[in-house]
């Protein structure tokens, strides 16, 4: 009996995408799997040995890993007009916020690279991405690059948002979504496994996009500073699990495409990277 690790973040979207594997609502034949969670930037330094078979990983990430894997046809995150935000105490202009030291939830994150294509010179500070958001409130860092639930939930400690990168590179690209996450598939599981997994995987997205309140219900465990508060985390949901999370769509390819390339051409990724999806 094959067994399948899927490896995803702690986090109420990935929860909710991989909802119907983790409670068995969908039959998964002779295929066994068990999941892992880690916050995305170990995700990404364990993809590097190959760690798991199917994994949540950065796009930025992928760039690195696209030798051992291949990025599955769905499951992305994508920022459609939003995505990682910068935040700060201080009301910071662009030019002010360019020369100030940010925490960043780590360097292989989309995140990272997003940022670093807005403000090439920025100084940046890796944290756990889950401290990043206190540790600007309590003044530890003049600004901090948040992902995941925080960019609805600063406003509670009285923070800026200073430049939403997801609305800026919008801007840059003629209306382009960022990519953010995708989940990768290890190549040596051989084509027929490789495609049977990815179908399960789909089959996944699509039961909790159709059975959303029971999907949402599993999401909430894993909704942090959203507990309580149902309707904030169906919004995040819908953030990055939607039906661009079925299929990249072809400005979505495009999108991850140019995304890698002007990372290259900025210098920040080290080669230029032929985006090959397991279709």
């Amino acid at each position: 009996m094959p067994k399948i690790t899927v490896a995803h973040s702690p986090d109420s979207d990935d929860a909710f995408m991989h909802y119907a594997l983790a409670r068995h609502k969908i039959p998964t034949g002779d295929i066994e799997f068990d999941h892992v969670l880690q916050d995305i930037e170990t995700l990404n330094h364990r993809a590097a040995t190959g760690t798991y078979e199917v994994t949540a990983i950065s796009i930025h990430a992928y760039a690195h890993l696209h030798e051992r894997y291949a990025l599955l046809p769905h499951g992305a995150s994508m920022g459609e007009n939003y995505g990682p935000m910068m935040v700060a105490r201080e009301n910071y202009d662009l030019d002010e916020i360019k020369k100030q030291r940010v925490a960043i939830p780590g360097e292989l994150t989309s995140a990272y690279l997003a940022l670093k294509l807005f403000a090439p010179n920025i100084e940046t500070v890796a944290m756990p991405f889950d401290e990043i958001l206190p540790a600007v409130a309590r003044g530890e860092v003049p600004a901090g690059l948040l992902i995941h639930e925080g960019q609805l939930t600063f406003g509670d400690e009285g923070l800026h948002n200073i430049i939403d990168l997801g609305k800026w590179w919008a801007s840059e690209t003629g209306g382009l979504p960022l990519p953010l996450g995708g989940n990768a598939i290890r190549r040596d599981l051989g084509e027929d496994l490789m495609k049977r997994t990815s179908s399960l995987l789909r089959q996944s997205i699509a039961y909790a996009l159709e059975n959303r309140d029971e999907a949402l219900d599993y999401a909430m465990e894993f909704a942090r500073d959203m507990e309580t508060r149902r309707g904030l985390a169906d919004r995040f949901v819908g953030m990055y699990v939607n039906q661009r999370t079925l299929d990249y769509g072809d400005d979505g390819r495009r999108a991850v495409q140019l995304f890698l390339d002007r990372g290259f051409e900025a210098g920040i990724i080290p080669h230029r990277v032929p985006v090959v999806f397991a279709e």
